[in-house]
């Protein structure tokens, strides 16, 4: 890369990274091999006293940011210095080199389009970490983006990159901020200027959005004035849009099902914080970085914490299950072994013991006897005699016919002979010892009568 301009003596310009409106980052290098990121802002300053707003408002920002580096951050990039380029008196800070993607790069192909949920948490557990560690020192960052997050392949961790708004005064934000170009990851009030630590947290949310549903939440289709105002209407007035029904949209084809399931698992607590960073009006969000990074250490467990879970205590539990499964499967076995050595058990059916079975057979015998014998009852003895030999019953009533004259002759004139009342107590009195001798148990004998008592009545 050719020089653009001199920068300043001792460090050399090796060309521009990326340039914008909030002004260009290049790359630099000390004496040496020291590569370092020098972040050049687009407003000159023309004269170096402490009588220039414009230089004044520089120099209290970057006294800002040397209180970031007093107790240094893993997750924020460091400063290495600052001050005006020789040429062209532009405004400039010297940071350290990171080597690495941004997350903007690693959410495109060859990469997933998706962040997994694993890696998703590290960045969120991280990128608080570093707006917790400027917030402390009252220091706004007021760009944070996807290209303004590294991921340092030397450490593994990411770092937030890029403090050029934060060395800049109101009014040049103002003006910076109109001519932005991620103006997807803005917040709503800075649109009119106003760079707040709760502004931080809204950029934060966007982020973190974009990593699990693979875009931000308000595309910026074009670069035209009309997409634009759209976006910006969209961060002010439009409901933020289910973050889990973009990512479910927008899953790598190449995962597996179980992988996309798995996937879609996303844990409550980051859901609640996603939409609590992204509240329109600043005063509904987290205060500053500090609230923000409290509230995931309540909810949260950190990947070397869940890795210590699983080799502490995961692993006993899966070795006592082992055990017992092992243990049952040898009485599962055991008991095989003997039914298939014992023939008995090989004939199904039910088993009655010898005593029930003997009672109930009695039982049974007892109800067909006690059936039969209601049955032969309702057929008397004296009926079928009758039927059986009618001329006994017509000669015992003849013969009472034939002695009725002789008997009234004998008898005397005050009494009066019932032969009709004498014939049928006769005859009833033949049917009941005929039923008395078929039915000794059911039919008492009934009692003897004087004849003549019954015979004679008086008149």
């Amino acid at each position: 890369m050719s020089k653009v301009f001199t920068i300043t003596n001792g460090l050399e310009n090796l060309g521009a990274f990326r340039t914008g409106g909030q002004g260009s980052v290049y790359k630099g290098r000390r004496i040496g091999e020291i590569i370092t990121a020098v972040k050049l802002l687009p407003t000159p300053i023309l004269n170096e006293s402490h009588e220039d707003k414009n230089y004044r408002d520089f120099k209290n920002e970057v006294e800002k940011l040397k209180k970031v580096n007093e107790n240094p951050s893993p997750n924020v990039v460091k400063i290495l210095s600052s001050g005006l380029t020789d040429s062209g008196s532009f405004p400039f800070i010297e940071m350290e080199y990171i080597e690495g993607h941004d997350l903007e790069e690693l959410l495109k192909s060859p990469y997933d389009e998706v962040f997994t949920v694993k890696e998703a948490v590290k960045v969120t557990e991280q990128l608080a970490n570093a707006l917790a560690h400027c917030h402390s020192v009252n220091v706004k960052h007021g760009d944070i983006k996807s290209n303004n997050v590294k991921f340092n392949a030397h450490t593994g961790n990411y770092v937030l990159l890029d403090f050029g708004l934060a060395i800049m005064s109101d009014e040049q934000r103002r003006t910076s901020l109109r001519q932005a170009g991620a103006i997807e990851f803005m917040a709503p009030e800075q649109y009119e200027g106003l760079m707040l630590l709760e502004s931080d947290i809204y950029s934060f949310g966007v982020v973190i959005y974009e990593l699990l549903a693979g875009q931000v939440p308000f595309p910026l289709m074009d670069n035209g004035e009309t997409a634009r105002n759209n976006v910006r209407i969209s961060h002010i007035e439009t409901r933020v849009p289910d973050v889990l029904e973009i990512r479910k949209q927008n899953l790598p084809k190449i995962w597996t099902d179980e992988q996309k399931l798995r996937e879609m698992h996303v844990p409550q607590w980051l859901l609640m914080l996603l939409n609590k960073c992204l509240e329109k009006k600043p005063a509904d969000r987290f205060s500053n970085g500090m609230a923000l990074q409290d509230f995931i250490m309540q909810n949260s467990i950190s990947q070397s914490q869940l890795n210590n879970l699983d080799a502490k205590v995961q692993k006993p539990i899966l070795e006592k299950y082992e055990q017992i499964l092992a243990s049952k499967d040898l009485e599962i076995s055991t008991l095989k072994q003997q039914i298939s050595s014992n023939p008995s058990h090989t004939k199904s059916g039910i088993k009655i013991p010898a005593p029930i079975f003997f009672v109930s057979l009695i039982l049974l015998s007892s109800l067909i006897l006690f059936a039969g014998y209601n049955f032969f009852r309702k057929d008397p003895e004296f009926t079928n005699n009758s039927q059986k030999n009618p001329v006994n019953s017509l000669k015992t009533v003849k013969t009472s016919n034939t002695d009725h004259t002789a008997i009234s002759r004998a008898l005397p004139d005050n009494i009066v002979l019932n032969i009709d009342s004498i014939k049928m107590a006769e005859v009833k009195k033949r049917d009941d010892e005929t039923r008395a001798q078929s039915q000794p148990e059911r039919i008492k004998p009934r009692k003897k009568k004087k004849f003549l008592e019954f015979l004679f009545k008086k008149s």
